[in-house]
């Protein structure tokens, strides 16, 4: 049983770590009052700016500050178009997934002569000190799901025991009190939007070089859209959102251990469905039964009461 339980552990935290990074993101942005449904595409920039990172400097930590910084700038033209145009925010954050897919993969053949994926790159390297390394789980993971957890834990103080999450928490639920009281909208409206797209970088890049150092076209495979479903199954708090990239990520590392059974004889694809399947119970189940900030999607107007 320790040969598959501790590394369906493992498997499951490591797959975690992106669906979290993008998660949060989702929570800042929509704790704000814009809604992004542009996680997938800024998942998928973060991948493939990580891998390209990489490939010009040779060191993965350039792709993640690299795939961070490609992250917050698509997130930045979402924030103008919901913000200061007031274009619905669903069709703008569609728009960028569609743009994102477009432009990675365009940009894999100019800079790489291939097509559909890049070259393998080199990617982040883990290693513990002294006796940690022999601990069963601890010794299988990576970097980006200790920094996942520690973003958890920060984001949540962030929001709930600071003044700047006071403003943030503001602006999403009543915007035009929190104008009154002398809170910028616009400006704390902007950065959670920014600083959403910057952690959907990070999991993208938590995706490539923090798993296969490689960028393949569909490596992203929804899992924007698994990031947003677990912000809500989590009722768009940190804590709440780590749950449930972790029950989605279960069903993923799941389904990949299970086409290793040989006393149960089932199509691939039927464990591939596996994590969608789950998303979409856990929607049905309860999206209904958690609360969004009052002024989520809605844009806002300075002065309009």
């Amino acid at each position: 049983m320790d040969n598959v339980i501790i590394p369906l552990i493992a498997s499951t935290l490591r797959m975690a770590a992106p669906l979290i990074f993008a998660g949060l993101g989702g929570v800042f942005s929509e704790r704000s009052g814009v809604v992004n449904i542009g996680l997938e595409g800024m998942m998928i920039i973060g991948a493939f700016f990580a891998v390209l990172g990489s490939y010009i400097t040779g060191s993965p930590i350039m792709g993640i500050i690299f795939a961070m910084i490609a992250g917050g700038a698509i997130a930045a033209v979402h924030a103008f178009l919901s913000i200061n145009l007031r274009a619905d925010q669903v069709i703008s954050g569609t728009a960028i997934n569609l743009f994102a897919t477009a432009l990675a993969s365009f940009l894999i053949g100019p800079i790489f002569k291939t097509g559909g994926q890049t070259d393998v790159v080199k990617g982040l390297s883990y290693s513990l000190p002294g006796f940690l390394k022999n601990v069963p789980v601890l010794k299988d993971l990576n970097w980006f799901v200790i920094l996942a957890i520690v973003l958890v834990l920060v984001s949540n103080f962030v929001l709930f025991k600071t003044p700047l999450g006071l403003r943030i928490r503001a602006v999403g639920e009543h915007p035009s009190a929190a104008d009154t009281l002398g809170i910028n909208v616009y400006k704390m409206r902007y950065l959670c939007v920014i600083l959403s797209g910057v952690l959907a970088g990070l999991g993208g890049a938590a995706l490539s070089i923090g798993i296969t150092p490689v960028y393949k076209e569909g490596m992203v495979a929804g899992r924007g859209f698994i990031a947003l479903a677990a912000m809500i199954f989590g009722n768009w708090k940190p804590t709440g959102t780590m749950w449930a990239c972790m029950l989605f990520a279960f069903g993923s590392a799941f389904q990949m251990a299970a086409q290793s059974f040989t006393a149960i004889h089932l199509p691939n694809e039927f464990y591939a469905s596996i994590p969608y399947i789950l998303t979409m119970l856990a929607l049905a189940g309860f999206v209904g039964k958690t609360t969004p900030p009052k002024a989520d999607g809605e844009p806002y107007i300075k002065g309009e009461r």
